[in-house]
């Protein structure tokens, strides 16, 4: 079951002078399964929707399905508990998850919090500890003492000692280094591969899109702009410019050979299927 958003509005500070419509009317189907991008200018509505997904914020108008859960504007979610231990969300800043002495305690506190024992806790965080890339010498130290990297990955080791089968990230690779963003989203593609999560990535980077995701979705102005196969999205120039989106660098290496004379078709995403078009461009004028 797709999560699906019907006639979504969300307005903060309702009623008073500060009113603001941060998303209208949404709708809109996340497929399971996927690796799905959320894309969009800075104030267009991205975390607001995604915050949606674990009832941190409620709709203001409208209805969410989430798995085998729904939330009714105006209506009390019945089942919130149920609802965050299926939705994993991790913030763009991971210091605000993070609040416990040691970093086995952070992760552990999820788990405890839905009922396993304190040795049952512990054995999770034995486990998912090494899948983000963290051995069991940091068990003990503090969450406050790490890199902004190490600290990510801990707040997503406590997201994923609840095993839920969503996972929402906020810009998750904001402030890294690239090698540590190239982990992360690796991380997240083993998560999605592996242990069949659905994953949402809400970001900036066009370079993560083309190369880890499998579909996107564009937030403008609070409206859902487009929904589409990344693939697709790509092809579309004019598209992105529109929405001032610079593309990928082996789209904009694509369009500077076309420029100069080189047939190229725009279904060419990749490194080596553009060094075989250009390959095959050069034979037939030898």
């Amino acid at each position: 079951m797709p999560i699906t958003f019907k006639n979504v509005a969300h307005t903060y500070n309702e009623g008073s002078p500060f009113q603001y419509a941060a998303l209208k009317n949404i709708n809109l189907d996340i497929p399971e399964g996927k690796i799905t991008a959320i894309i969009g200018e800075t104030g267009s509505g991205k975390t607001t929707l995604v915050q949606h997904l674990n009832a941190l914020l409620l709709p203001s108008e409208g209805e969410l399905q989430i798995l085998d859960e729904k939330i009714i504007a105006k209506e009390k979610p019945k089942n919130l508990k149920s609802l965050r231990k299926q939705v994993g969300l991790v913030f763009q800043f991971p210091e605000y998850q993070l609040f416990e002495e040691t970093i086995a305690k952070d992760i552990a506190f999820g788990p405890k919090n839905f009922g396993a024992s304190e040795e049952e806790a512990f054995a999770i965080v034995k486990q998912v500890m090494p899948v983000v890339g963290l051995d069991e010498s940091y068990m003990e130290q503090s969450p406050f003492d790490l890199s902004g990297g190490q600290k990510r990955r801990v707040a997503i080791a406590g997201i994923l000692a609840m095993d839920p089968n969503v996972l929402v990230l906020d810009e998750p690779t904001a402030g890294l280094d690239p090698q540590g963003a190239k982990d992360m989203m690796d991380l997240f593609v083993r998560m999605n591969k592996e242990f069949h999560k659905t994953v949402l990535i809400v970001t900036h980077d066009m370079e993560h899109v083309l190369n880890y995701c499998d579909e996107v979705i564009v937030v403008k102005k609070g409206r859902i702009e487009k929904q589409c196969e990344v693939k697709e999205f790509f092809e579309s120039l004019d598209l992105l410019k529109e929405l001032r989106i610079n593309p990928p660098a082996i789209i904009r290496l694509r369009e500077l050979l076309i420029q100069k004379g080189f047939h190229i078709d725009s279904s060419v995403l990749n490194i080596d299927d553009l060094a075989k078009a250009v390959a095959n461009e050069v034979k037939h004028y030898e």
